[in-house]
């Protein structure tokens, strides 16, 4: 199997898990920018979406999925399951963004051919 099977269930439909890796996980801390600060700022005063930060925890989040699935290639994982998204305040503008799940290795499929 080379892809990875990544879901939020704890199971995976069809497929016997055979062994739990342990957690793999990927993360990334970001601070905010003074630009963006400036725009965010006049756009709190017309209301909206503030696209600048949309944008930053957005590609903080792929970050920190791509990270948590380079970790499972690392445990040799087939599927990583029960996947969450966690994000914390480290100081005053600058935040964490964690990404993790169960590493599990799965019971080979065995395809009849007749």
């Amino acid at each position: 199997m080379n892809e990875l099977i990544i879901t939020t269930t704890d199971f995976i439909p069809g497929r016997e898990i055979i062994e739990i890796l342990g957690v793999a996980r990927g993360s990334t801390v970001r601070a905010r920018n003074v630009g963006r600060d400036i725009i965010a700022g006049l756009k709190t005063l017309i209301g909206g979406e503030i696209s600048e930060y949309t944008k930053l925890q957005a590609n903080s989040r792929d970050q920190a999925f791509q990270r948590m699935i380079k970790d499972a290639k690392v445990l040799k994982a087939d599927a990583i399951i029960n996947v969450r998204f966690n994000t914390s305040m480290i100081m005053a503008g600058a935040s964490e963004v964690m990404a993790y799940g169960t590493a599990v290795k799965l019971k080979i499929k065995v395809i009849d051919v007749l």
